[in-house]
């Protein structure tokens, strides 16, 4: 338990390092919300607002903790998460590249699944 709360506090302080990017860089009518959900372990940046009269709806990083491994599930950015993460502490064989194919996970250098 004490290693998925590691994991837990690396993956909010990668998100929470991304949203002030993010906070810094956009419109003031989008918000960057940082989504945390530690009951289910789910964990998600968004970009929510309105360019002008375009409804901005964005996605762009889901990181998953499931069966004791942290699932890269979404980066839309220019960040290595991965590294990001063994940087925080995560080993890389804890890191699964969900965002790749399971045939692809044993060339990426992180954990399979």
């Amino acid at each position: 338990m004490e290693r998925i709360t590691q994991y837990r506090q690396a993956i909010r302080q990668l998100l929470a390092a991304q949203a002030s990017l993010d906070q810094n860089s956009v419109d003031q009518e989008i918000d960057c919300q940082m989504v945390v959900d530690t009951e289910n372990d789910h964990y998600q940046l968004l970009d929510v607002g309105w360019e002008g009269l375009k409804r901005v709806y964005n996605c762009f990083i889901h990181i998953d903790i499931k069966n004791d491994k942290v699932w890269i599930q979404r980066n839309m950015t220019e960040v290595d998460l991965g590294q990001a993460l063994v940087e925080l502490g995560v080993p890389k064989e804890d890191i699964i590249l969900g965002l790749h194919p399971a045939y692809k996970r044993p060339y990426t250098g992180y954990g399979v699944a």
